[in-house]
């Protein structure tokens, strides 16, 4: 178990990058780190793999404390794994080469099936024999997951780990790392700013907000129950209407167009989504957003129900 407590750090006289950070992760769960550029993600990930020192509280594997630079000569932890987003490859190495780097040269059948496994995984079967230098930025990264699991570690750090992959990769990746990983029984975090990162994989998703932790809890309840407008920004556009003196935040899929009701916008603008339209309109002043399955017109009136 992955235990952190009362965390923080801080670059030498500067404010506070993180703060009171304190949560646990059992063996085999995925976490999910959401929150805005600058907010302390990836030094978050960092301290848990040794590479920084902590300002305050601890950091423990079980019985195992991490610890950063000052106590090891190398820095981080030889049963964790960190993927960065500058990726620390070997680039006159082939793809197969990288992957083997920390697998046993004393049992070539093993490194090799292991080898062959990732690469499926990755989907890079095809660029195998290619050398790293000739990859894409998004290959490069694939590439580096698969390095980092190659010894099957207890706990993998993922900074941004699909910012750099093409959208049609992006999904069926997604889909086959993390089984992978459950397959496995290796823990993992993930900082990301992609919402499908957080809703679709990881058991717990952690919000940080100016360096402090704001919301702790399944996906699905802080998706659900969002505490306040940042958090809902994080996931899709939001709107913020008063009914009855109350405030409620509410996704533009929470809005549905009716033909009875006293509530009433003016269309401003239709986007064009694919599958439908988001509609942006003028509701008591405050622009809403609403997705629909056809585009409107400019200046047509259109009433609204509230589903929330």
């Amino acid at each position: 178990m992955l235990q952190v407590a009362n965390l923080s750090f801080q670059y030498v006289a500067k404010k506070n990058v993180l703060k009171n950070i304190h949560f646990t992760l059992k063996k085999g769960e995925h976490l999910c780190v959401m929150g805005e550029s600058g907010c302390g993600k990836s030094t978050l990930l960092k301290l848990i793999y040794g590479l920084l020192d902590a300002t305050e509280g601890t950091i423990f594997w079980d019985e195992t404390p991490i610890l950063g630079p000052k106590f090891h000569l190398v820095p981080g932890m030889d049963f964790f794994k960190y993927v960065a987003q500058d990726f620390d490859l070997m680039p006159y190495t082939s793809v197969s080469e990288n992957i083997k780097k920390f697998l046993s040269r004393f049992h070539p059948e093993e490194s090799e099936k292991r080898t062959q496994e990732l690469l499926e995984v990755i989907e890079m079967k095809a660029f195998e024999n290619t050398k790293v230098k000739n990859l894409s930025g998004g290959q490069k990264q694939r590439v580096a997951i698969a390095r980092a699991l190659a010894n099957e570690p207890e706990l993998i750090l993922l900074d941004e780990p699909f910012g750099q992959i093409d959208n049609f990769k992006k999904n069926s990746l997604r889909r086959k790392l993390f089984h992978y990983l459950k397959e496995k029984n290796i823990a993992c975090i993930v900082a990301t700013h992609d919402k499908e990162d957080a809703l679709s994989f990881a058991e717990f998703l952690m919000v940080i907000k100016d360096h402090e932790i704001i919301a702790f809890d399944t996906p699905i309840a802080i998706y659900k129950n969002p505490s306040q407008k940042y958090i809902v920004t994080l996931f899709d556009d939001v709107n913020e209407i008063n009914i009855h003196q109350k405030e409620h935040l509410v996704y533009p899929h929470q809005l549905k167009i009716v033909e009875n009701s006293l509530h009433k916008a003016i269309v401003l603008n239709s986007y064009f989504r694919g599958n439908y339209w988001l509609i942006e309109a003028d509701f008591e002043s405050k622009k809403v957003f609403l997705n629909h399955p056809s585009e409107i017109k400019k200046s047509t009136e259109i009433k609204l129900s509230f589903e929330f």
